[in-house]
């Protein structure tokens, strides 16, 4: 969310300083009160949902929690809080293009900071017999997904920066970034030992509905 509404704010301030010849102050000042309030509402709106899925308990609180302090549940629901406040406000453009690779990369850096948190972070893989598992402490090797996502996210974030450069349709990026994404981690979490509801876990339930969402928008 911090890094999303930056970027707006910036590519804000950057259409006043080109068309309006503002200065950068002014700009940066301009875009700050104009976004105020939809950074305020889809922060709140974030913050909100994710909240009574991380603390809530009761029957099948494991199940859902995930939901609630993954980066799946975080981009689901910031997604649909900013299309929300967007209809709203009257935004009609999509605004998603200018942070997908800065998540991505976000998500390159991120991982390796849960590998290093090793088994109390909760993001290793099912144990393996192969070379290159990893004891986290527990005197198991186990698969270390947390890299195999550090990997996939860095080259995700190239491929994206390269789409960038390129003629496009307003949203493909984004759009592009989630449906690889959301693929990815629904083959991934098959290595990770979750909670599972007729074979799939919570988070790859989530998965399958955004790729649903994008194959509805695309139909």
């Amino acid at each position: 969310i911090v890094k999303k509404n930056a970027i707006m704010m910036i590519d804000f301030a950057l259409q006043a300083e080109r068309q309006e010849g503002k200065r950068p102050i002014d700009s940066i000042f301009e875009a700050c009160m104009l976004r105020f309030r939809p950074i305020l509402m889809t922060t709140m709106a974030a913050l909100l949902g994710a909240l009574p899925l991380a603390l809530g308990t009761g029957t099948g609180y494991e199940l859902r929690r995930p939901l609630g302090i993954t980066i799946v549940g975080g981009l689901i629901g910031g997604l649909f809080a900013v299309e929300w406040v967007k209809r709203r406000i009257g935004e009609e453009s999509s605004t998603g293009d200018l942070f997908a690779a800065p998540i991505a990369l976000g998500l390159a850096i991120g991982r390796i900071g849960c590998f290093l948190g090793g088994l109390p972070d909760n993001t290793y893989g099912k144990p393996t017999s192969l070379s290159w598992g990893v004891d986290f402490g527990d005197g198991i090797p186990r698969h270390p997904t947390q890299l195999y996502e550090s990997a996939f996210a860095f080259v995700l974030f190239l491929f994206l920066l390269r789409m960038m450069k390129r003629p496009h349709r307003n949203g493909d990026i984004f759009k592009f970034f989630m449906v690889m994404y959301m693929s990815w981690r629904l083959a991934i979490d098959f290595w990770k030992p979750e909670v599972r509801m007729a074979g799939f876990s919570a988070i790859q339930w989530a998965c399958l509905g955004m790729l649903a969402y994008y194959l509805e928008m695309d139909s």
